[in-house]
């Protein structure tokens, strides 16, 4: 293990943040409330945050069986800290890592230390494709761990071609920085800056710095408060007044906002809250929507007003009079980052020329193949310009989106006029000035794969800045929004200047997304006042409404110790509830009168208050508390008695149940006449006992409450019949079966000749009956009560979903828990018309992602619909439905392989899927695949190659077995093999060749191939110069763009450039070496050629869209 200083942490990526727990619910993806301090006085960091790297080697990691592993313990900044890992995932199938306050347990009351933080999984073999994953958070007594429930795939892990897992050796880097915050959470947004945040919902901050900015651009806010909407809507149903609501509570709140409205109005669920978008989709999305709400109202046209800009593609021929234009429109500007030093960079390079000649010559109708000027300019700018810098962007060579994090300055004021108005087209009007200024910043801090949004706002254009971070607002000076967000590297000063050591440099993971400039003669008409004339009355008494609403709970929630809750159920409330909502117990208190009394009242005094609420006197009132069994049963378990009731409800609540905070929970018991009056209550001995009954009819299939009973403990049911054939209306001698009744534990039959005290009946029990014998029992669906109770127990009703069409209710099926796998396939198949059920292909539903599961379930792999159903501790109701060409047990038996075949003579490239039995062989694949290619010529032989990240690392040889051969992560590639190669002689070499170019990052050269790699024949003897022929000839490149290209030796990655005269035989080693894919004949050039599109096989690679649904 080691530790070195390394540089304040300044990236937050990946938001899946939770702090880990041993019953988890599923990998929630969730983002922490960011706690950087301001440069506010009463937040200033004392100091510089100590920060230290800790690196922890797992030996043995396959072998490891315990469900936690922690590191050894490290300090930073005077705190222990260790790591903590769940090898086999903290309930998922990812490995599950946090960091870890190792002394929480010891620590004083209230503790608390914020720390950020990285974590990652090194890859042992390029460290470039380490998994790294940075955060920062409060750590206290509650959370005194933090990371990420989903870090990484074990199957990621667990494949050794990957590199994380190497002689079974993990290694783990945390990089941790302490920083001190004084009196964070006593700031007061309001107070001391004027404005409120937005709350996140999880990982809605990308949302929230939107919203703010749009809320800040007065014109916008007054144009929304203006958005005909009527009193009769719903917020949750309708943007405009969801949108007018927030921005009445962020002018006039005193605290932060919620915008759970805003989201539900967009059709959002829980799921949609958690899943991190990008800002520049969100604002297109947004304000798209937000036009199209406008039409045909007083506002309509104001999205285009204020964003709406125009410019002009041209297309002009050099030699002959011919120019095409074509003027589009634009609502924001895609602004290229990289390569570029500023904004005005980017936009020299927006309307850079390019010259179509050679063989891009343009067709100019009439005039043939003409070389031509291609290009853009601009015929006018919006008032409100956005810029979109391009901070994201597809990496062919790795197949990967990358954030770009270079150095990237923007002005405080942007002329677009300057240089004789170089970026305007002849056409635009001159009497326009194009001087803007600067309003707000929007920063992203992390990397591709999420992170941290906020903003930098100057609400009225004037010298001060503010920061908007979710829920908290701060002054900022010009510098922290300017400067501090240009991005690059920063350099640390050294830790011991004496020694003379080099100054280290870091990148800064935080910089400019989004800018939003206002043109400066613009600025006086939208930067305007709004106050509460322009909010619509209905609307202004609807919201005043609900912040007195607010008002009263928040004054109810401070009151509520000095108040108890009781709940009184009653025979109305059993009558109501039982047979509708509730089968296996008495009633849902959730449902029954709630009282809010204070707590010294006395329970006399509250029963004159429920004798005005129920319409019975207090002398005909018995009050009984409930009482938890041990089978989590509520049960009516005595009544109180005359010194209990002389007592206040604050102690009769403590007496029932000793849980902070917990209600009194009541039963009245009242006996009524046959004309339905309250009768005096009879005296309740020791040898007294409350029972209820609830009747079965098995011939309509229903249970329903018909009173209750106070009998003997010495007498038998028999005694009874009478009485209860007298509740459910049937003849006094009629014959009945009885059963007790415990929910979900028991249902059995109740002797009628035994005693209550010997069949252990007790106060509050429940009493099934029935008719017996049954009339047409074969009629009855559920003859019995245990066998109707056991329905309803495993009774559910599933919505099913076709595969293809994952968010559409296809149709429902009422089903049982303890269905098998064969009655649901069964079931399913006949629904849609499928002769065949083993033709049917289910897949579970993740509660979380609201998708299907990725794996789909295998033929009988489960018992029961229960374990369909089931995703980690919740219970969904859907599932997904396939319906195959071949049954499912013989697709199992089935391996399926994604082949992309190369032409030999075509530059073309077709993925086709092989088929076969899993005890198949390569040779197998070979010959099913001749029957779908063209071939060059009949006789020609093909092999299969495994290719990865543009390198060739296997020839598979024909008797290999396909089971074992993985196409998720390599690209399986087919070709002929050419004559050459069939009679290698000793003379000749087989070598590698990939194409290749050199970048400059962390301060070192690396190489990056690209394109489809391919095998030479060389010739002993043969110089590069002959060599370089055969190349060119085989992949028909023209002589101007060949005579660029550098032909290297690359051996592990580092270029030996070679001249012409070189003979290439001898540098190369024996064809049949290991590793040879690391010892190549490079080519390195520009890699400007058509990318073939290919089929992602990964199922969950993409990001999903933006949407808004309503």
């Amino acid at each position: 293990m080691t530790m070195m200083a390394t540089p304040p942490l300044d990236q937050q990526d990946e938001e899946m943040l939770v702090p880990h727990s041993d019953i988890v619910e599923g990998p929630q993806p969730m983002e922490v409330a960011q706690v950087e301090p301001p440069s506010t006085v009463e937040n200033q960091q004392v100091e510089e945050p100590p920060s230290m790297k800790f690196t922890w080697t797992i030996d043995n990691f396959s072998r490891l069986n315990t469900k936690k592993h922690y590191s050894d313990i490290f300090i930073v900044g005077g705190y222990k800290w260790r790591i903590l890992i769940f090898p086999k995932g903290n309930n998922v199938d990812h490995l599950s890592m946090y960091l870890d306050v190792a002394d929480s347990s010891s620590l004083p009351y209230g503790w608390s230390r914020y720390a950020q933080f990285s974590l990652a999984v090194v890859n042992q073999i390029n460290h470039k494709y380490s998994i790294r994953k940075d955060t920062q958070h409060q750590f206290n007594a509650r959370e005194s761990d933090w990371g990420f429930t989903s870090f990484m795939p074990l199957s990621d892990i667990y494949d050794h071609s990957r590199g994380y897992l190497v002689n079974d050796i993990v290694v783990i880097e945390s990089e941790v920085a302490v920083r001190k915050i004084l009196d964070y959470w006593s700031y007061d947004s309001k107070k001391e800056t004027g404005y409120v945040g937005l709350k996140n919902q999880g990982a809605t901050c990308y949302m929230n710095s939107l919203l703010q900015t749009l809320y800040h651009i007065p014109y916008i806010r007054k144009a929304v408060y203006h958005m005909p909407t009527t009193e009769n809507d719903m917020p949750v149903g309708s943007i405009p007044l969801a949108l007018q609501s927030l921005f009445y509570k962020l002018q006039y709140n005193d605290t932060s906002v919620s915008t759970k409205e805003l989201t539900k109005s967009f059709g959002w669920g829980t799921y949609d809250s958690f899943m991190q978008h990008d800002v520049q989709e969100l604002n297109r999305v947004l304000c798209e929507k937000l036009e199209d709400k406008m039409k045909g109202t007083v506002v309509e046209g104001t999205i285009q007003q204020l964003f709406e800009g125009h410019h002009m593609n041209y297309i002009e021929c050099i030699n002959v009079d011919y120019k095409s234009t074509r003027k589009e429109s634009f609502y924001d500007l895609q602004l290229d980052v990289k390569g570029c030093r500023d904004v005005y960079a980017s936009f020299d390079k927006y309307v850079e020329v390019e010259r179509l000649e050679g063989d891009n010559k343009y067709h100019a109708e009439e005039h043939g193949l003409q070389d031509a000027k291609k290009g853009v300019l601009f015929i006018d700018f919006p008032p409100v310009l956005q810029l979109q810098l391009k901070r994201f962007e597809y990496d062919f060579m790795r197949d990967t989106m990358v954030k770009i994090n270079d150095r990237y300055e923007f002005p405080l004021q942007l002329d677009l006029d300057k240089e004789n108005r170089k970026y305007l087209s002849p056409e635009a009007d001159r009497t326009v000035r194009n001087l803007y200024t600067l309003h707000s910043v929007l920063v992203h801090s992390g990397g591709v794969h999420g992170g941290h949004y906020y903003a930098f706002i100057r609400p009225t254009l004037s010298d001060q800045w503010y920061k908007f971070d979710d829920e908290r607002v701060t002054k900022e000076d010009p510098k922290r929004a300017l400067e501090e967000q240009y991005g690059g590297e920063e350099e640390l000063p050294p830790t011991n200047p004496g020694f003379n050591n080099t100054p280290f440099k870091f990148t800064k993971y935080s910089n400019a997304y989004m800018l939003v400039y206002i043109r400066e003669s613009d600025k006086d008409k939208i930067i305007c006042n709004v106050d509460e004339k322009d909010i619509a009355e209905h609307l202004r008494i609807r919201l005043k409404k609900e912040q007195e609403e607010k008002e009263e709970k928040k004054k109810y929630k401070a009151q509520a110790h000095l108040y108890t809750i009781i709940k009184v159920a009653r025979d109305e409330d059993l009558l109501e509830q039982i047979g509708k909502d509730i089968y296996f117990d008495l009633v849902d208190h959730a449902k029954v009168r709630s009282f809010h009394i204070q707590k010294q009242t006395l329970f006399h005094i509250f029963k004159e208050e429920a004798a005005k609420e129920f319409g019975i006197p207090v002398q005909y009132q018995r009050f009984w508390f409930w009482a938890k069994r041990q089978n989590h049963t509520y049960r009516p378990n005595r009544p109180l008695t005359p010194q209990e009731e002389a007592q206040s409800v604050g102690q009769l609540r403590e007496l029932s149940n000793k849980a902070q905070n917990a209600e009194l929970k009541l039963f009245l018991e009242v006996e009524r006449g046959q004309d339905l009056r309250p009768l005096p209550l009879p005296d309740k001995t020791r040898e007294d006992i409350l029972l209820f009954f609830k009747l079965y009819d098995p011939v309509k299939g229903e249970l329903r409450y018909v009173g209750r009973l106070m009998v003997k403990l010495s007498g038998k049911p028999i005694e009874y019949i009478e009485k209860i054939n007298q509740m459910a209306n049937f003849a006094p001698d009629e014959e009945v079966e009885l059963y007790e009744f415990e929910p979900c534990v028991m249902c059995e039959h109740l002797d009628k000749r035994c005693s209550f005290r010997s069949s252990q009946i007790e106060d509050g029990d429940i009493i099934c009956f029935q008719k017996s014998p049954i009339e047409k029992v074969e009629a009855c669906r559920y003859p019995y009560v245990p066998s109707f109770l056991e329905y309803v127990h495993n009774r559910q009703i599933v919505r099913f979903r076709s595969l293809d069409k994952p968010k559409e209710d296809d149709f429902c099926l009422e089903l049982s828990k303890i269905h098998s796998y064969d009655d649901v396939v069964s079931r399913v198949a006949s629904k849609v018309g499928v002769a065949d059920p083993s033709k049917i292909r289910l897949t579970s539903h993740n509660c979380y992602s609201q998708q299907p599961k990725p794996q789909s379930i295998k033929y009988r792999g489960v018992e029961h619909l229960s374990e369909m159903l089931a995703h980690y501790n919740q219970t969904s109701d859907t599932l997904y439905y396939e319906v195959l060409d071949i049954p499912l047990p013989e697709l199992q038996g089935l391996k399926n392989l994604k082949v992309a075949f190369y032409h030999a003579t075509k530059d073309e490239v077709v993925i086709h899927n092989i088929r076969l039995p899993k005890q198949s062989t390569v040779g197998d694949v070979i010959d099913e695949l001749k029957k779908k290619v063209e071939l060059s010529d009949p006789t020609a032989e093909l092999r299969l190659l495994e290719v990865f990240h543009h390198k060739i690392y296997k020839i598979f040889p024909p008797s290999e077995k396909i089971e074992n051969i993985n196409d998720q992560y390599w690209t399986l590639r087919a070709e002929e093999i050419p004559e050459e190669e069939k009679n290698l002689g000793p003379q000749d070499r087989l070598i590698h060749v990939y194409h290749f170019i050199k970048e400059t990052g962390l301060n070192q050269m690396q190489v990056q191939n690209f394109g489809d790699p391919f095998f030479l024949v060389i010739h002993e003897g043969e110089t590069l110069a002959d060599v370089k022929a055969r190349i060119q000839a085989k992949l028909q490149v023209p002589d101007e763009e060949f005579s660029k290209w550098k032909f290297a030796l690359l051996s592990l990655g580092q270029p030996e450039y070679l001249e012409d005269s070189d003979i290439l035989f001898n540098r190369f080693q024996r064809r049949d070496v290991y590793g040879a894919w690391e010892q190549y004949l490079g080519l390195e050039h520009s890699d400007n050629s058509p990318k073939r599109a290919y089929v992602n096989q990964n199922r969950h690679t993409f990001e999903k869209p933006v949407k808004i649904y309503n």
